[in-house]
């Protein structure tokens, strides 16, 4: 999750891994894949699928939002420049905490 959650006490992040009040929050995914993306940000990985990149980035931000992690100047980077050429779509996020 990254930058903030290392504060989080036991039963706050077990709460973030069992969340299943966001659909957004758990995708499935092959094995590989998940050992691809291991514990990266966008800054550092994003799908290979280029044409679910915008999903992927909108997706990570809500969840940021919804539990409530810094984002670090790379990552905000990262994001900012995939953003940059999505379509101007609505989210809307429930904060988890």
């Amino acid at each position: 999750m990254g930058l903030g959650a290392y504060a989080w006490t036991a039963k706050e992040r077990e709460a973030y891994a069992n969340d299943l009040g966001d659909a957004r929050a758990l995708i499935a995914v092959t094995t590989a894949g998940n050992r691809s993306e291991a514990d990266q940000d966008p800054s550092t990985w994003l799908p290979p699928a280029a044409g679910y990149r915008c999903h992927y980035v909108t997706d990570w931000g809500a969840d940021k939002t919804r539990w409530g992690p810094s984002v670090d100047p790379a990552e905000r980077a990262a994001l900012a420049d995939v953003l940059g050429g999505c379509p101007d779509v609505p989210v809307t996020v429930t904060q988890a905490r």
